[in-house]
């Protein structure tokens, strides 16, 4: 890729380190990479940088990635946007293309899945409908137990009543190890 026909990307996660890993990965694919860690700063880079693709991450913080897709598609209406969960799901899918997503990865992701999600096989900007590519199902519920204990500060009967579990149940599926996903994709 030459300098002429870079493609800019934004990265709006507000994993600091997720977001640097995957940005030095993306510039040495050729993009040209700026990173925003939250909606206001996102839609002052997109104004200001006009960038062809945003990597938008599902939660940032105490706002919801889904309700930043209009506004990133007011302020630049070509913007083609994928958006990253680590908590996928088809009506979080069906919801980010009704919104405006042009596609949707689970995490963890490597820098040639999200390239290859952005421009499609053959290096050009892919036209294809929103790829879903969800984790298992014991996967998905590990990491939302691992979401809710973090809630709960680490309190095994708070999380368990949170959950809907007994207790022990909850202490038994903490004591197995997490559902692996095939690939072993890091980012």
């Amino acid at each position: 890729m030459t300098a002429a026909n870079t493609h800019r990307v934004i990265l709006i996660d507000d994993d600091a380190v997720f977001a640097a890993v995957l940005a030095r990965a993306l510039t040495a694919r050729g993009f040209a990479v700026d990173t925003a860690s939250d909606g206001a700063h996102a839609l002052a880079l997109v104004r200001a940088k006009s960038p062809d693709f945003a990597v938008l991450d599902l939660k940032l913080g105490a706002e919801n990635g889904l309700a930043l897709i209009p506004e990133l598609l007011a302020a630049r209406a070509e913007l083609r946007i994928l958006l990253l969960t680590g908590y996928a799901s088809i009506a979080t899918a069906v919801e980010a293309i009704k919104r405006g997503a042009h596609d949707y990865l689970a995490k963890p992701v490597d820098a040639d899945q999200v390239v290859q999600a952005l421009l499609g096989d053959d290096g050009e900007e892919a036209d294809v409908p929103l790829a879903v590519h969800t984790p298992p199902l014991k996967r998905l519920e590990w990491e939302h137990i691992q979401r809710v204990l973090a809630e709960c500060d680490g309190n095994i009967s708070e999380a368990a009543r949170r959950l809907g579990l007994h207790r022990r149940t909850l202490q038994r599926k903490l004591a197995k190890r997490p559902v692996r996903e095939s690939g072993g994709a890091a980012h």
